[in-house]
């Protein structure tokens, strides 16, 4: 039997743990003098990329509670990325911007992961602004210097999807951050809000880029292994000169191999694979 982490032992063990954790986030960043991004200003006048994503998504039994508490979570959080700019050698932190979710605050209890299992936490739902800014990030020369993602688990059906599966983020305040350094002469700006039914975004400039960037999925479908179901699937971005309309590069960003945890029923008919 695999012996039980300092974190697992109890709640109190695991409070603990996660004090440690933000505290080592503390120092660390403390050191290492980041120029976070923090001012913000009118939009920039070319837009890079232009997304959406459905708020409140079905899979499994929805808890339709847990997805308006989500959407109220999400319309408290957008205002504080919104306008954001990332100037050059600065770093976008969304903690940073965001902060620790709170009732004080104005957040609900929303759906998570926890441990790798779903759960519900106050402020729940934060994945799904970042999952959008991870999107039109994609699209652009921006460098990714911290994400973390749970795509061993497919917690949603397609039903609303936008984005390829295994582009999901995850998120724990403070220390698993999503962050993007600027390492350009450009100045970037995100654009976020929230419609009745969507979270929206822009990702602006200052100036216009070299190379755009089209997400690709490949290779997607499900297998059967006993009683579970699993997706599959391969998400590449490719780089494409905009003088040439050639593909300069061809990077995989995720290879997926997640247990689906909602109902088989709702597997999309026809990528169903025997083996």
């Amino acid at each position: 039997m695999r012996r039980k982490l300092f974190c697992e032992i109890s709640p109190f063990t695991y409070l603990l743990s996660v004090k440690k954790e933000r505290l080592k986030r503390y120092i660390k960043d403390w050191l290492a003098g980041f120029k976070f991004a923090k001012s913000k200003g009118e939009p920039l006048p070319v837009e890079i990329c232009k997304h959406s994503s459905l708020i409140r998504r079905k899979f499994g039994i929805v808890n339709m509670t847990l997805q308006e508490n989500k959407a109220i979570n999400l319309a408290i959080a957008a205002p504080l990325v919104n306008r954001i700019l990332i100037k050059p050698d600065e770093t976008f932190s969304f903690w940073g911007l965001v902060g620790r979710s709170t009732k004080a605050k104005g957040y609900r209890e929303s759906s998570t992961l926890s441990c790798g299992n779903p759960s519900r936490v106050v402020g729940g739902g934060m994945c799904h602004l970042t999952n959008l800014l991870h999107f039109m990030v994609l699209h652009s020369p921006l460098d990714i210097v911290e994400y973390h993602h749970h795509n061993h688990l497919d917690l949603f059906s397609d039903y609303g999807r936008q984005e390829p599966f295994g582009l999901e983020t995850s998120v724990l305040y403070n220390y698993l951050d999503y962050r993007v350094k600027n390492n350009t002469a450009n100045t970037f700006q995100f654009i976020v809000y929230t419609s009745p039914t969507h979270i929206c975004g822009q990702l602006r400039a200052s100036d216009t880029i070299e190379y755009s960037y089209h997400i690709v999925e490949e290779d997607k479908h499900f297998i059967q292994i006993g009683e579970d179901y699993y997706r599959r699937n391969k998400v590449y971005r490719n780089k494409i000169d905009k003088k040439t309309g050639l593909t300069v590069e061809k990077l995989l960003l995720a290879s997926s191999d997640a247990k689906v945890l909602y109902d088989s029923e709702l597997i999309p008919k026809g990528f169903l694979h025997t083996i």
